[in-house]
């Protein structure tokens, strides 16, 4: 992880982002989340999506569900719009499985999908102090004033990583 000085941004690789996943899954395998074995994965997208891929690899589970969502507008938290939810999931309430997301900011998302499905277990890499209470695991504790860029969201700049915009908005 990069920790820009004189700002309040994380920066996460691809290489920091699979060694931390992994992490997780040890935990997840000791037990830290309860509620296992797992029936399979909800990916909260589509931060969760690649955690969630990392996480079925090393699991070993092979079922894959989503929970769509649209949170952000860019770097700014709008309206929350579940836009599609996981099918087999939400008929037996989450029981056996495990969401999957990146961080949990405000914990909107996290409490969304807790009422979809009130018996999964919700994981995430990152937390924000006050939205700790929104998951049953997370990894790292982000400071409230600190910005974590994921690798799917940054672009290498002079050796320096910087938030890329997606290439389909119009600049």
């Amino acid at each position: 992880m990069i920790e820009t000085p004189n700002t309040t941004d994380l920066f996460v690789t691809w290489a920091d982002l699979h060694r931390e996943t992994r992490q997780l899954v040890e935990r997840l395998l000791r037990g830290d989340a309860g509620r296992g074995p797992w029936r399979g994965i909800v990916a909260i997208t589509r931060g969760g999506m690649v955690p969630a891929a990392v996480i079925a690899r090393e699991t070993n589970i092979r079922l894959i569900e989503t929970l769509s969502v649209a949170n952000y507008d860019g770097q700014k938290q709008g309206a929350l719009k579940v836009l599609a939810e996981p099918p087999q999931a939400v008929r037996d309430r989450g029981v056996g499985w495990l969401v999957v997301d990146d961080i949990v900011d405000s914990g909107r998302t996290a409490q969304a999908a807790r009422g979809l499905l009130p018996e999964a277990a919700i994981v995430t890499l990152y937390s924000k102090p006050g939205a700790t209470k929104f998951v049953d695991l997370y990894l790292h504790l982000a400071r409230d004033d600190q910005w974590v860029h994921f690798p799917w969201d940054t672009a290498d700049r002079a050796g320096n990583p910087v938030f890329q915009p997606p290439m389909g908005e119009a600049e």
